[in-house]
């Protein structure tokens, strides 16, 4: 895996980690996770978190652990992110338990929208938003995305499909 580190001004985007299984762990198992394919029993988050670990290895590039710079505790994972049986390259975000309104998605989101442009060469991206997640609707109308239909995904039943600025617009 050859994943850089990214420096936002209060975050640090980096590899995810076997220390990040615990707080993932914690999370998967609350109802928070609920929008995003949990709650989880923690087997099944550890097969999750290799999944995200092995998404660089297949793909290239995939979602970032994300640490608060100032205290270095894990926020949660976000960037970009092409599992199989996805309709297009998205940007995903998934903050953990207690981290939640304090604009980590958005300013991680950006940074890894802007390293999905300019270093993976995308031209546009998507997220995906959980029917009823507004917490993540409003993240990605933070980021400039706009809501373009409604998806049938096959795991997770409707998704609203968000579409982000074109590479050339933001």
């Amino acid at each position: 895996m050859n994943a850089p580190t990214l420096h936002t001004e209060r975050l640090t985007l980096r590899p995810l980690a076997l220390s990040d299984f615990e707080p993932l762990a914690e999370f998967y198992e609350s109802d928070r996770s609920r929008f995003v394919g949990g709650p989880k029993r923690p087997d099944e988050t550890w097969r999750a978190l290799a999944s995200e670990i092995g998404h660089w290895t297949l793909r290239g590039y995939g979602r970032f652990g994300v640490d608060e710079t100032a205290t270095g505790k894990f926020v949660g994972m976000v960037g970009p992110w092409y599992p199989h049986a996805w309709p297009e390259e998205e940007l995903g975000w998934d903050l953990m338990n207690g981290f939640e309104g304090r604009g980590y998605a958005t300013e991680a989101g950006l940074a890894t929208r802007n390293y999905a442009y300019k270093t993976l060469g995308w031209k546009t991206a998507i997220s995906l938003v959980a029917e009823g997640n507004e917490g993540s609707a409003n993240v990605a109308k933070r980021m400039g995305a706009t809501w373009e239909r409604t998806l049938d995904h096959p795991a997770f039943g409707a998704m609203n499909v968000y579409r982000h600025l074109s590479a050339e617009a933001a």
